[in-house]
Order: structure tokens, then sequence, then C-alpha cells
């Protein structure tokens, strides 16, 4: 799976000229078979999103990760208990 995922980034420069956005289907989708099968690219990966958080919310999104629901879930949560006057206020 992870020479697919290398595979299709090598593709991409290919597919991307031709009319229709598949240059951009086919690099998602090989770095998301190389973020799936590759511990060094999630490792690379987390400390991207640390540097760019703002950025880190729609690859989440993309990939469908379990963490961008809890803490979606989280902040929810905190903004509740802060409209309700039971969370931390201002810092």
């Amino acid at each position: 799976m992870l020479v697919a995922g290398f595979l299709l980034l090598a593709i991409t420069p290919l597919v991307g000229p031709i009319p229709g956005p598949g240059g951009i289907f086919t690099f998602a989708g090989g770095m998301v078979l190389i973020l799936r099968n590759s511990t060094w690219a999630r490792k690379l990966f987390a400390r991207t999103k640390k540097k760019w958080p703002r950025f880190a919310h729609y690859s989440d999104l993309a990939l469908r990760r379990q963490s961008w629901r809890r803490r979606r879930d989280r902040d929810i949560a905190l903004a509740e208990a802060e409209a309700a006057g039971l969370g931390p206020g201002p810092r």
C-alpha cells in the first residue's frame, strides 16, 4: 500500500494537466495511503499540524480522522460550559 501511495504521488504531475481535478485526487489518494501505512510519515504529519494548526483542521476532515471528531466534541463541550458559566473563563 505504501508503494501504491508513492506511485500515485509520482503520477500526479502526469495527470495534473488533464482537464478536470484529477491531479488533486491522485495526490490526495497517495498522501492518504502513505499516512495510513507509514510511521515516519505520520510523525512528520503531526509535527506539521502543530506548526500550522489552521490547515490541520482541513487535512483531518479529508482523512476522516477520529482525533478531529474528539477535538470538535471537546471544543463544543467547552463552549457550552463557558456559555453556562461553568467552565474556565478568559485567561
